[in-house]
């Protein structure tokens, strides 16, 4: 299949090296429930910021690549998720405004956090030096449209 039609109903080309399936039933049922628990998480992080959707929609695109066609190519068709996640499996990049949006959000979350929330002074350390590692981390990410 060397193009497939989006939810749009504009053609996108779909890697179709990427999905491999693993050749045991059992690793493939796990990988597809792993999945569907990143896509349920992934939704519920575009209503909390503290959960990274980006991140969660990418990890069950993999997982779904070596488990179902069939569930890979419908996230792939999403018009929410689908143009991210296809950038990342042909060029390992994520649009940069999709960065920033998500850096600021956890970085407003976590000081929120770190101010009104947690008590201990070492756990708000902890959970600050977590919230600056994960935004260098994301940001060092490539960007072609930059």
């Amino acid at each position: 299949m060397d193009e497939q039609r989006g939810a749009a109903g504009a053609e996108t080309a779909e890697p179709t090296g990427r999905v491999r399936e693993h050749d045991s039933p059992l690793v493939r049922w796990l990988l597809i429930v792993a999945g569907f628990v990143c896509v349920a998480l992934g939704v519920i992080g575009i209503f909390l910021p503290l959960l990274p959707t980006t991140p969660l929609m990418l990890l069950a695109a993999a997982c779904f690549a070596r488990s179902s066609r069939r569930f890979h190519d419908w996230l792939l068709a999403s018009r929410t998720f689908g143009p991210l996640i296809l950038e990342w499996e042909r060029h390992r990049s994520i649009p940069r405004r999709t960065k920033l949006t998500a850096i600021a959000l956890m970085s407003a979350t976590l000081a929120v956090s770190v101010v009104f929330f947690v008590e201990p002074p070492w756990l708000q350390g902890l959970l600050a030096a977590f919230g600056v590692a994960l935004a260098i981390w994301m940001y060092r990410i490539p960007s072609r449209d930059a």
